[in-house]
């Protein structure tokens, strides 16, 4: 049973801010160390030791790492020793997605430009080193619409196979029409839209800082795809994929029948298949109660991920396998969520 792992990440190092051209110098981020005062704490429950500091804000570098993968793995300084995990683990194919940038990053425009072009480049250094077993999704810069169709064709012509976003960006829904000359670009050039559990909204991020990354992250996900369908935005734009990425699949059942209960007091028919109908996927995890997600997803429309590399409630290092051995699901069923399925999200042949 082939499998694609549908939502894997990389650990960004200086050398990923080692693809800035000259000209860009000046948005190179840095590194600094705490040497006093209250620690942050990772995932993990350890003490940060390091930290970004872009555009005048700062992160933790060691926020969120799996330690159950090689460093040199999930930074991608060995692309043959990823391979060789990915082969250990059954996993055919892995779609990568970004670490430092789940977060808003990147207040002004240049450097927001600046170091989305570096990180896509480097993406690209890695696709050309995995013999089609590492795709990715290019990041747009979207405060520069103007450029999107260039940054999505860099994309597709080195490997990418979606583009990346997160729940909320530029402190607007995703339904906003501001994004629409985005969408009509991934359209046009087959790439779907994948919303992946993240913030891109500098005011929505702070407010929550101090609560729990739940609300920040996966409820902004949740909300994304209640918005894109209330407001009939996938109807606008209909051979566009969509795809909601690490939030559990849970809460499809609930939003849903919210959805649906909306649609009839405005009068509105409603889908018979809803996720199918508005071309989305969601990426199931192995605690979820798949079938019953299952009876209201739709069995064409769920994909899953191990998030390689990270530690968090969402990493689940084996989950292909797990999911190979869920006997919850008929087998013809697994194997659409393991390959059929992620397939034709990312339009992989």
């Amino acid at each position: 049973m082939a499998a694609i792992d549908a939502d894997a990440h990389v650990i960004e190092t200086t050398a990923t801010f080692g693809h800035l051209s000259e000209a860009e110098s000046e948005h190179l981020p840095g590194i600094v160390s705490q040497i006093f005062g209250n620690e942050a704490r990772n995932n993990a429950g350890e003490p940060m030791r390091e930290f970004w500091v872009v555009d005048g804000m700062i992160h933790g570098k060691d926020r969120n790492v799996g330690l159950d993968t090689p460093r040199e793995s999930r930074e991608m300084s060995d692309v043959a020793a990823r391979l060789r995990h990915m082969d250990a683990l059954g996993i055919d194919v892995q779609v990568l997605y970004p670490t430092l940038f789940l977060r808003p990053i990147a207040r002004s425009f240049q450097s927001e430009a600046a170091l989305v072009g570096a990180y896509n480049r480097w993406l690209a250094d890695i696709w050309s080193q995995g013999g089609g077993r590492l795709r990715w999704v290019v990041m747009p810069a979207l405060q520069s619409m103007h450029e999107i169709r260039a940054q999505l064709e860099f994309g597709r012509e080195h490997g990418a196979c979606g583009v990346f976003m997160r729940g909320l960006e530029c402190d607007l829904p995703l339904a906003h029409p501001y994004f629409f000359p985005l969408y009509e670009a991934a359209q046009e050039l087959d790439l779907p839209i994948c919303i992946h559990s993240a913030n891109g909204s500098i005011v929505h991020h702070d407010f929550y800082v101090k609560d729990t990354t739940f609300t920040m992250f996966k409820l902004t996900i949740v909300g994304a795809l209640h918005s894109l369908v209330e407001k009939a935005v996938p109807a606008r734009f209909p051979n566009l994929r969509w795809g909601f990425i690490e939030a559990s699949a849970q809460w499809v059942p609930y939003v849903l029948n919210d959805l649906e209960d909306r649609f009839r007091r405005a009068g509105k028919p409603f889908f018979d298949a809803p996720l199918a109908e508005n071309n989305m996927y969601v990426a199931c995890e192995v605690t979820d109660d798949l079938p019953y997600v299952l009876r209201h997803a739709g069995e064409d429309n769920l994909v899953v991920g191990t998030d390689y590399g990270h530690h968090d409630p969402s990493a689940e290092i084996d989950a292909i396998q797990l999911i190979r051995e869920d006997e919850r699901v008929p087998p013809h069923v697994r194997r659409k969520i393991l390959e059929a399925n992620p397939r034709a999200l990312y339009g992989l042949r």
